[in-house]
């Protein structure tokens, strides 16, 4: 185990450039595969890939903001406090690590914003916290229970099959939680993870003293700075009273709850707005002062620059994808060769590679979706198997793409190179349980 992860740690350290680098690459990429599988002409190619850039803008903000809110809403005194106390018995290496993959996982399950969020952030308070924790591996650590998210009510491709109305209802009708991550094949499948990922991370902790880097002093100086609330003077003036104001904070932050809670009692369903709204006003409310929830806003937008910049890239890269046909051509191609039986097996290792040109769950559902589920009809094959194997190869594929881990990467200060190769390991593992349900659950229903 030792030997494999030194290897990929080298590998990444000798030859893996910056995200953005590799965004630019993957676009490269995909215009060369265009021409040369599709023979699209290079200009055609071009108009894919500038016409798409802008496609997902909204989706853009929505991403950003579920990252915001959640980063913001870990960083809440109530939320803070809490977690403080949770880990305050924590003491050794082995134990920090499963913590933080625990709080990643089961922190995804619930809300896949959050998650991502609160791994990074639980992974760095016990790096400050306890002596002697490698500290790549306990972020990649706390950014692996993300896996989990497509297992959870949060998942794209589940909630949007269980919601009246999606694009696909007419073909596959509406599919409830019950029969997806509720189902038994993917209990088992989120048991299994649950159980066996922290126990691999902990196993991958370096023994040997000089192999352990800690926390950088530097990072523990910024993060208790950033902590600190600045005062508030006795003479103020009434602009500086009223952004300090309990009053206003608490009473904008139960109206929004208030909306929220109608929103669902009326029969509303979970989307990104309304979880983003409902998370957005929890913080507010928590934060209880409005200059203390725009000053945790601000430390935020440095988790979601990365995603600023490069989303737009990959939506120009599903541009092209859509456009020259390339993501139906590769999606039948794994078709070709599957039965009813192995068909969601081969939809989770199409969706794995698809996911490293469209990091998006619901945008790779979008354009994979229709060409899985109506393969699924011809073979007779389970649709809701189907479904559950894109959205799972797309997880399973976020361990390695660069793109979700930005927000982690900016809370714990490390270049991706740090933690890549503990990733690459977790991936291979996750591919071993992945494989087999899909596997049993084709074959026996």
């Amino acid at each position: 185990m030792k030997r494999m992860t030194n290897f990929f740690t080298a590998m990444v350290n000798r030859f893996l450039p910056d995200p953005f680098v590799i965004a630019i690459g993957l676009t490269i990429v995909a215009i060369f595969l265009a021409i040369t599988m599709q023979g699209q002409s290079f200009l055609d190619t071009a108009f894919y890939w500038g016409d798409g850039f802008w496609d997902l803008l909204s989706f853009t903000m929505q991403m950003t903001l579920i990252l915001l809110t959640g980063y913001v809403l870990a960083k809440t005194p109530l939320v803070d406090k809490g977690i403080d106390t949770a880990i305050s018995g924590i003491k050794r290496p082995a134990t920090a690590i499963i913590v933080a993959t625990l709080a990643g996982g089961i922190g995804s399950l619930l809300n896949w914003g959050f998650g991502l969020i609160i791994g990074g952030i639980v992974a760095q308070k016990l790096a400050i916290r306890v002596k002697g924790v490698h500290y790549p591996l306990i972020i990649a650590a706390g950014y692996s229970g993300f896996a989990l998210y497509g297992s959870g009510i949060s998942g794209t491709v589940p909630a949007t099959i269980a919601t009246p109305g999606h694009f696909l209802e007419e073909q596959i009708g509406v599919i409830p939680l019950s029969e997806t991550v509720f189902s038994l094949p993917m209990i088992i499948s989120t048991l299994a993870i649950l159980i066996t990922l922290p126990l691999l991370n902990a196993r991958l902790h370096p023994k040997k003293k000089d192999e352990i880097v800690e926390i950088d002093p530097k990072i523990v100086k910024e993060v208790e700075e950033s902590a600190k609330e600045p005062t508030v003077q006795e003479d103020a003036t009434f602009a500086t009273r009223m952004n300090n104001s309990h009053i206003l904070g608490i009473t904008i932050g139960i109206l929004g709850l208030i909306y929220s809670i109608a929103y669902f009692i009326k029969g509303g369903s979970i989307d990104l707005d309304v979880i983003n709204f409902t998370m957005l006003f929890l913080g507010i409310l928590l934060m209880g002062k409005p200059q203390r929830y725009l000053n945790a806003v601000a430390e935020g937008i440095k988790t979601v620059a990365g995603i600023v910049l490069q989303y737009p890239f990959y939506a120009g890269i599903m541009g092209i994808l859509v456009g020259s046909g390339l993501i139906t051509t590769f999606s039948n191609w794994f078709i070709s060769f599957s039965t009813a039986e192995t068909l969601p097996f081969w939809s989770l290792i199409s969706a794995f590679f698809i996911n490293i040109l469209a990091p998006s769950g619901g945008g790779q559902w979008a354009v994979q979706g229709p060409v899985m589920v109506q393969a699924a009809a011809d073979l007779g094959a389970s649709v809701k198997q189907t479904a559950m194997a894109v959205m799972l190869g797309d997880a399973w594929n976020n361990m390695v793409q660069p793109f979700w881990i930005l927000p982690v990467l900016a809370i714990s200060k490390l270049p991706l190179r740090a933690v890549m190769g503990y990733m690459v390991v977790i991936m291979l593992w996750l591919g071993v349980i992945h494989g087999t349900v899909f596997l049993l659950w084709g074959f026996l229903g």
